[in-house]
C-alpha cells in the first residue's frame, strides 16, 4: 500500500486518523522471497522486527537487515557470533556487536532511556543470558541496572544489595542449577519478577528443564516464566512493563 493516498484521504477526511492507524498497522511487508520482513511491527509493538541470526546464510541475514536499515534506524539481531558480525559490517558499518549479549544491533537514534529495569543472576555463567536481556531492554530505550551472582548457594550477596531494586519497575532474574533465585526475589520485591532458566548446570538439570519446571511451580506471586536462555523475550517483556508503567507516570 502506498502511504501517500492514505494520508491524502485523512486530510480530505473521508477516514478518520484512528481508522488510518488500523489499515497501516497490518501493513506492509517486504517480500523477499527467502523471507518475509515486517516494517509494521514497529508501529504495532514499538519495537522493529527482531532477525534470529542461527539457521540462516550470512547472505540471507545481510539482504534482511538491509531492507530493516532502509526504514528503521534501530534495530537487534540475536544469537549471532564475531564471524557473522565481520561479515555484516562490511556492507553496515553503523552495526555494533556486543559479543557476551551475541547481539548485533544498529542504534542510529538511541532512545532515551527511562524508568528502571534491574537484571539479575544467580552466577557468572548466567550472564550470557542475562545481556541479551539487559541490552535487548536499553536497545528499547529502558535504563537497566544489572547485579550479577547473587544466588541462592550464598544468598547474603542478595541481600546486601536489595537497594538496587528499590524504584525499579521491573526485575529480570536469570538462573540455571536449579533455579531457585527468581522465587526468592519475587518473594522480596513489589514489582513484576521475569524468569529466565538457563542451560547451565549438571546431568539432573537436563540443560535447563529442571529450572523451567522449577519457576513455572513457583509459589511466589507476581513471576512470570520465559523459555530456556530466552534474555530477548525477558528483555522484551520488562520493557513492555516498564514502558507501561512510565508512561502512565507522564499521564
Amino acid at each position: 500500500m502506498d502511504i501517500l493516498p492514505l494520508l491524502e484521504r485523512v486530510a480530505r477526511g473521508e477516514i478518520s486518523p484512528q481508522e488510518a492507524y488500523g489499515i497501516l498497522k497490518n501493513l506492509p511487508f517486504t517480500d523477499l522471497g527467502f523471507a518475509k520482513v515486517d516494517h509494521h511491527r514497529n508501529l504495532r509493538k514499538g519495537f522493529p522486527e527482531v532477525v534470529y541470526c542461527p539457521g540462516k546464510s550470512r547472505e540471507h541475514l545481510l539482504a534482511i537487515l538491509k531492507d530493516l536499515a532502509e526504514r528503521v534506524p534501530n534495530f537487534l539481531a540475536t544469537r549471532a557470533d564475531q564471524e557473522t558480525y565481520e561479515f555484516l559490517r562490511q556492507h553496515l558499518p553503523f552495526l555494533s556487536f556486543h559479543p557476551t549479549a551475541r547481539l548485533i544491533f544498529a542504534e542510529r537514534e538511541p532512545r532515551p532511556r527511562v524508568g528502571k529495569i534491574v537484571v539479575v543472576t544467580g552466577g557468572t555463567a548466567d550472564i550470557p543470558v542475562a545481556e541479551e536481556a539487559a541490552v535487548t531492554a536499553e536497545i528499547a530505550g529502558n535504563h537497566v541496572e544489572r547485579l550479577f551472582d547473587v544466588g541462592v548457594a550464598g544468598i547474603h550477596r542478595l541481600l546486601a544489595h536489595l537497594s538496587v531494586f528499590e524504584g525499579a519497575n521491573a526485575v529480570i532474574a536469570v538462573a540455571g542449577m536449579e533455579g531457585a533465585l527468581p522465587s526468592v526475589l519475587a518473594g522480596l520485591v513489589n514489582v513484576p519478577v521475569i524468569a529466565v532458566p538457563t542451560s547451565i548446570g549438571y546431568g539432573a538439570h537436563l540443560s535447563g528443564l529442571a529450572p523451567l519446571l522449577a519457576m513455572l511451580a513457583s509459589c511466589a506471586p507476581g513471576m512470570a516464566v520465559v523459555n530456556i536462555d530466552n534474555g530477548f523475550g525477558a528483555g522484551f517483556f520488562a520493557h513492555l512493563v516498564n514502558q507501561l508503567v512510565e508512561g502512565r507516570r507522564k499521564s
